[in-house]
């Protein structure tokens, strides 16, 4: 009768383990995270369910309220995590491994958000017309570069988590003085997506441009784009003093997630060394875990210093930043 019993129970926790499974919301593409997530089940069994979406993620979760289907949420921009943060749509997360894998500067104080990988906001320069050179983000103000300058709408979530690291380094007004010289020396009137950009560099429309890291990478992948990648610079802006300002993809376990243990079997995972990896592999990005190395591509770049800024100071700027990039009437 015993041995009945230990079987039949071992075939009802076999039974409950194959069951368990994980939903994720997703602002990045499904096939971005899909190659992680099947790893993942492979060695737990723990089926993994992807809902990918463009925009719209807090509304949804907001309206689908306790009975929302959503464990995680995988977002492209730290505007994104605090946006689930601060409408009270997420839950923390005391995870020993998760806060030793993830640096303390990309991870909620609270911790309700999380890093997974980063990128930088680089400034693309035309190699014909400016080259390889030392350049600050706060050079982009100089009267030098006037009609030399391209970039993306100031209310994309890029550009505004750029300009909110400029005023918690300068302040609001020293930063509004740096954003209106940068409007003045815009070669056209900000539009179009970062690869966009640099395509105009390319058309000589301008000779510096803002746009991320892996934007190169992508370039240097499609035949239609590689010309563009292969006219310009990719440079690591304020070498000499603070470094690079980096964003970030990040992950947040939602408030009424329905399989939170399985959740954050998964979200443990996404910080090791494996998934750190392969994750910054397929999307080339930088690993948040200092001991994962960058791609050979990323890692062909160069080596470059980062802003060791909190995420959440910069994050805490965000109102502030629309508020200035409206002021100085950015995009008209």
């Amino acid at each position: 009768m015993k041995y009945y019993v230990s079987a039949l129970f071992v075939l009802l926790s076999s039974a409950l383990q194959a069951a368990e499974e994980v939903n994720i919301y997703s602002y990045r593409q499904a096939f971005l995270v899909k190659p992680v997530v099947e790893e993942f089940t492979k060695e737990t069994g723990i089926k993994v369910n992807i809902l990918f979406t463009k925009k719209g993620l807090a509304e949804r979760l907001k309206r689908e309220g306790k009975h929302s289907k959503a464990d995680i949420v995988l977002t492209t921009d730290i505007s994104r995590l605090m946006e689930l943060t601060d409408k009270g749509l997420t839950q923390p997360v005391t995870n020993k491994n998760i806060d030793k894998n993830i640096p303390a500067n990309l991870r909620d104080d609270d911790h309700h958000w999380f890093a997974l990988t980063t990128r930088v906001r680089n400034i693309y320069a035309s190699k014909d017309k400016i080259g390889k050179i030392d350049i600050r983000y706060e050079d982009l103000a100089d009267s030098k570069y006037k009609g030399k300058i391209c970039t993306r709408s100031g209310k994309h979530p890029y550009t505004v988590a750029l300009v909110s690291s400029m005023i918690a380094h300068h302040g609001y007004e020293s930063a509004k003085t740096w954003l209106t010289g940068v409007k003045a020396n815009l070669a056209r009137k900000p539009q179009g997506n970062d690869r966009g950009q640099v395509k105009a560099i390319k058309e000589g429309i301008c000779e510096l441009a803002l746009g991320n890291s892996y934007y190169f990478g992508k370039m240097l992948k499609d035949k239609k784009q590689q010309a563009w990648a292969n006219a310009v610079e990719l440079l690591f802006p304020n070498q000499a003093d603070r470094g690079a300002h980096v964003n970030v993809s990040g992950m947040a376990l939602t408030k009424y997630a329905p399989n939170k243990a399985a959740a954050i079997k998964l979200m443990e995972y996404l910080t090791s060394n494996k998934a750190q990896q392969l994750y910054a592999e397929v999307n080339m990005e930088y690993p948040v875990k200092t001991d994962v190395k960058p791609s050979k591509l990323v890692a062909s770049w160069g080596k470059f210093k980062s802003d060791q800024l909190a995420m959440s100071k910069i994050a805490k700027n965000r109102g502030l930043a629309l508020k200035l990039i409206d002021q100085v009437k950015f995009d008209l």
